[in-house]
């Protein structure tokens, strides 16, 4: 949407937040497109996501920014106000199963993802990836061992600066981010995992799952944190299985699961539909 803006932001909830917003955006000539709103009453917190433009001509963010900035203090609010024109830069992670980054790098090259992607990262080399093109992203291979994990995270994390990385997505990067990384990523490093009733860990999760007689699959996409598999939950999904499927099927249907839900997330978060509420998440719905 040319010219178009989201504005989001979470604060303790009291009169006249909605009111205070609204006026700002009157006064700055815009037009409200969309507005949702949610009032957490467990802990007395407000969300607000608003979509707006000018009514006449150009807008600048940085204006606009300023502008709010004394609203944002006067209500503490924590907020962001971003051009939706600005596709924000994107590194993917990834492993020896690829499905998830293929989809990722297809959604991309169709427009359905907006964003830039600053760096395809593996712990394996380029070859393990066959002929999957990466659409002009730079790759690099990053390899790590239990003895050079720190070392890795390092180069990881210089990476990320150097190349003004703001979300890093792990599409199924079988590697476990250290505490410290974890925190430096805080908001903004998003994993996808598989998640079933009962809970299976370790290796070959769908053959165990085939051996319980589950009969439902799932993946959950969320921020990753120093707590394994257990960071706030943007998107989820499940696959219906029955008797008839074995452990090959489960498979199957689970990378199509994977690839969807982490798509989803990511979608969501890179619009500005993801707010944080403590352990859990707020996602407006598109």
């Amino acid at each position: 949407m040319p010219n178009a803006f989201v504005l989001k932001l979470a604060c303790p909830n009291r009169p006249g937040i909605v009111a205070a917003v609204s006026t700002f955006l009157f006064e700055a000539g815009c037009n409200i497109l969309d507005a949702q709103q949610f009032d957490d009453t467990e802990t007395n917190r407000f969300f607000m996501r608003v979509v707006f433009n000018p009514v006449e001509g150009q807008a600048d963010a940085e204006a606009l920014r300023s502008g709010f900035a004394p609203v944002g203090e006067r209500f503490g609010m924590e907020w962001s106000l971003r051009s939706r024109a600005e596709k924000r830069r994107v590194m993917l992670l990834a492993s020896r199963f690829d499905h998830c980054l293929v989809d990722l790098l297809y959604r991309r090259r169709i427009g359905e993802l907006q964003m830039d992607i600053s760096a395809v990262v593996s712990n394996h080399p380029r070859e393990a990836y066959g002929t999957t093109d990466f659409d002009g992203a730079p790759f690099h291979h990053l390899p790590v061992t239990k003895q050079t994990k720190l070392e890795q995270e390092t180069q990881l994390w210089e990476l990320i600066k150097a190349t003004g990385t703001e979300v890093v997505v792990l599409a199924r990067y079988m590697q476990v981010l250290s505490d410290g990384l974890a925190a430096k990523l805080t908001g903004r490093c998003i994993n996808i995992h598989h998640s079933f009733l009962p809970g299976f860990k370790g290796a070959k999760p769908y053959h165990q799952a085939h051996a319980r007689g589950v009969k439902l699959i799932g993946a959950t996409a969320h921020y990753v944190t120093s707590d394994l598999d257990e960071g706030p939950i943007i998107e989820q999904d499940v696959e219906r299985i029955t008797h008839r499927d074995t452990p090959e099927d489960l498979v199957r249907k689970g990378r199509d699961i994977e690839r969807r839900v982490l798509a989803r997330a990511l979608a969501d978060h890179l619009d500005d539909r993801v707010i944080l509420n403590g352990h859990r998440t707020v996602v407006f719905s598109g």
